[in-house]
């Protein structure tokens, strides 16, 4: 059975404690970037999910300096939770999507005091070796750690069709192989209750992940934002949306699949009531996160329970039988 200090999966908080010798908090920072498939680079509109705000809604202006972003909510963990190690993390938009000049330069400045890692959350189709080959070497000169978190969502081709992902799973594929390359930390951002997805995407969205051998996954739960193409989908009925009883099995049998070496960042995302139209069938993000926690602990079950499909199962399964 997984243990992790008695939680059933490999929880993100205590990978943090353990690999940085105490408790690290995310700051976020909010660069002028846009995505491709939005400025006309390979498609308009965006993901027919995602709103004008893009993911980031509890981050600063960008006409402040990233330096300054950094120092201000630096100030305000500092004093909360009497914390002094911080990873900054880039996070709204596609933050590779820029001339590598100032991609350079904003990483640069994000190399300050107390920052132990730079967390860079990117498309899969814009990450390129002339951007990992810079990363590389700040991390040697600022003796920082890199960490790239991935927008793949599923690795249902039909559903990345539907929502206008602009990408397929091909450069997903492509960007994690040259991510590990460089041995930095991956991390694959999953939408688990698309309307188009079955369970058994749930299942194969795991072990695509874990035979990748990604680091870190990030779980999300579908929200409607306003103004969005996926708003008039569902003002018009084309689909939707599974219960919070049906999302939190999809999630224990996600991670069940999930290689447990795998850390997971988070169960279920946020986001504000005032902008959706529906977010986490108005049941509080926490809420949710324990009670898929007590009912891993009610079936007795934990991350990787499954995990035995690699290295040749069919010839593992062989050897036994004879």
């Amino acid at each position: 059975m997984f243990d992790s200090e008695k939680k059933r999966y490999n929880v993100y908080s205590k990978y943090l404690k353990k690999k940085y010798g105490e408790k690290v908090y995310k700051l976020p920072v909010n660069i002028p970037v846009t995505c491709p498939n939005r400025d006309g680079t390979i498609g308009y509109g965006g993901c027919i999910f995602c709103g004008e705000e893009g993911a980031g809604f509890e981050i600063l202006s960008n006409a402040l300096s990233v330096s300054d972003q950094l120092k201000t909510n630096m100030e305000y963990i500092r004093k909360k939770y009497n914390t002094h190690k911080f990873i900054a993390y880039f996070q709204n938009f596609s933050n590779t999507y820029l001339s590598l000049d100032k991609f350079k330069s904003y990483i640069r400045e994000a190399c300050v005091d107390n920052v132990v890692e730079i967390s860079i959350s990117t498309r899969p189709d814009c990450v390129s070796e002339e951007y990992l080959l810079f990363l590389d070497e700040i991390r040697r000169e600022k003796n920082v750690e890199i960490s790239l978190e991935l927008g793949l969502q599923t690795v249902n081709y039909h559903s990345l069709i539907k929502i206008n992902r602009g990408h397929t799973l091909a450069e997903f594929i492509d960007a994690v192989l040259r991510i590990r390359k460089y041995n930095f930390v991956s991390c694959a951002h999953v939408i688990l209750n698309l309307p188009w997805d079955l369970t058994e995407d749930v299942i194969e969205t795991a072990k695509i992940i874990s035979a990748l051998e990604v680091n870190q996954v990030k779980l999300h739960s579908l929200y409607i934002v306003k103004g969005t193409a996926m708003e008039k989908m569902y003002l018009q009925g084309d689909f939707k949306i599974i219960s919070v009883e049906e999302y939190i099995d999809r999630v224990i049998l996600f991670l069940e699949y999930l290689n447990p070496q795998i850390t997971v960042q988070r169960l279920i995302g946020r986001a504000p009531e005032e902008n959706t139209l529906f977010v986490n069938w108005g049941i509080s993000w926490w809420k949710i996160r324990d009670k898929i926690e007590e009912e891993m602990e009610k079936r007795n079950t934990y991350q990787g329970k499954h995990f035995d499909y690699l290295n040749g199962k069919a010839l593992q399964k062989w050897a036994i039988e004879r």
